[in-house]
């Protein structure tokens, strides 16, 4: 008998645009480490607590879409989705998480908080299972453990 305990949950992470760039794109705010180092030690922890990670990065816009569409038919039970700057100005992206009705966390690796004024507003807090920001890389290791917690319950 196979308890909620022993699935393999899917996970789907996000990562929208400059996010490539993480380890050499200002890093006194994103941190040294790059994107390809994040999501290794990532999938590892997944792994580690009975989780397969999907990773992906998109500059564009209707890629991140795409991809959160795709996620509905291909058995995706919780994304993680750190928009980059289109946290502050998709609605479209906003839609289509509305639209597939995937639990979802926005992770942010600076305190949006605590920067410009133009970048304190989130088009996807108020629909998201949760927000954290402000913590580097390991918001991912939190969100990724808090998504864990919330479908093992189910």
């Amino acid at each position: 008998m196979t308890t909620n305990n022993d699935k393999k949950y899917r996970v789907l992470l996000l990562n929208g645009p400059n996010l490539n760039l993480l380890g050499t794109r200002e890093p006194h705010i994103y941190g040294s480490e790059t994107l390809d180092q994040v999501e290794h030690r990532l999938r590892e922890h997944a792994e580690a607590i009975g989780i397969t990670l999907d990773c992906r990065q998109s500059n564009g816009e209707h890629q991140l879409i795409d991809w959160v569409h795709e996620a509905r038919t291909s058995h995706v039970d919780f994304i993680l989705i750190n928009p980059g700057a289109f946290t502050h100005t998709s609605i479209a992206l906003r839609d289509a998480l509305a639209g597939v009705a995937i639990p979802f966390i926005e992770v942010h690796l600076s305190n949006i908080h605590a920067r410009e004024e133009f970048r304190r507003h989130s088009f996807l807090a108020d629909i998201a299972n949760g927000v954290i920001c402000g913590l580097g890389a390991q918001g991912y290791d939190f969100a990724l453990q808090a998504a864990k917690q919330h479908l093992s319950k189910q």
